[in-house]
């Protein structure tokens, strides 16, 4: 039995369907009740609490590891997921850490994932860590725009980062999850090109099609609207990547290519199957 948490998520949810489709028993965990494909088990368990997980590891073979918020929630002990997961029996643990490990290593999150990451080596079970970039998407935040004024209001139209699709993480956490022979991986996901916000707006215009017009935010503009969904330290991290993003930050990763034999694919294609989200 395999377990995927945040399972109901943009990474979650096609990864549960990938593992379902070849044929694994799939336990999907999320903090809330939820839907799920036919013949996987659903459990709500909260992450950031002392044991929370341990009930739902019983008999599992393989985790998928995504904290996301859980990762700073007070109280919250990561490490002692991946105790839990030894305790278990658990023999393979796929963990969603980020570049920004690696990017940006002293940002209080990045730190904490990177502890995390060394205790998962620590641990004695097989392991992959999975590093994406900015994540197509993100591009949702513009949904509400998009569909009431047809625009796009976004800080530094001008730059770009090569995001990724999530399926594309999903597609590479089932085959880590599934193969052997990605235990020690260490796998950097991106998509296949620098993508601007501005290039982004033209997909969109393209996937609707419709124009769709762009407005270039004041980085305080963005700050504050930011700030309103995630901690402001966490907002001014994720716009300085924007804003000005590194070498490492700006270069496209072969690793999608390597474990899936494909290249990732354009945000160009994320926009035309999320499409419905900006109508």
């Amino acid at each position: 039995m395999i377990v995927v948490t945040g399972a109901t998520g943009n990474i979650g949810r096609p990864l549960t369907q990938a593992l379902a489709g070849a044929g694994r028993e799939v336990t999907a965990v999320s903090r809330r009740p939820a839907a799920v494909p036919d013949g996987v088990r659903h459990a709500v368990a909260d992450l950031a609490a002392p044991g929370g997980l341990k009930p739902v590891l019983a008999g599992a073979e393989a985790l998928f590891l995504l904290l996301s918020g859980d990762l700073h929630a007070a109280g919250a002990a990561p490490a002692d997921l991946i105790s839990d997961a030894v305790a278990a029996g658990v023999r393979r643990v796929v963990l969603l850490s980020s570049q920004g490990v690696v990017t940006r290593p002293f940002g209080p999150t990045r730190i904490a994932m990177r502890a995390l990451e060394d205790r998962l080596r620590e641990s004695g079970l097989e392991w992959t860590v999975l590093r994406p970039g900015g994540f197509a998407s993100n591009a949702l935040w513009w949904a509400g725009s998009v569909r009431a004024e047809r625009l796009v209001a976004a800080p530094f139209g001008d730059v770009g980062v090569p995001v990724v699709d999530p399926a594309d993480i999903a597609e590479v956490a089932a085959a880590s999850l599934l193969d052997g022979r990605h235990a020690g991986g260490v796998y950097e996901l991106t998509g296949p090109e620098v993508i601007t916000p501005r290039g982004q707006t033209e997909a969109l215009a393209a996937a609707l099609g419709a124009p769709v017009g762009f407005r270039e935010l004041t980085r305080a503009e963005a700050r504050d609207g930011m700030a309103r969904s995630m901690p402001a330290e966490l907002a001014d991290d994720t716009l300085d990547i924007l804003g000005d993003p590194s070498p490492a930050e700006l270069r496209v990763s072969p690793d999608i290519q390597r474990v899936l034999g494909r290249a990732p694919r354009t945000f160009a294609d994320w926009a035309a199957r999320n499409v419905a989200a900006f109508r």
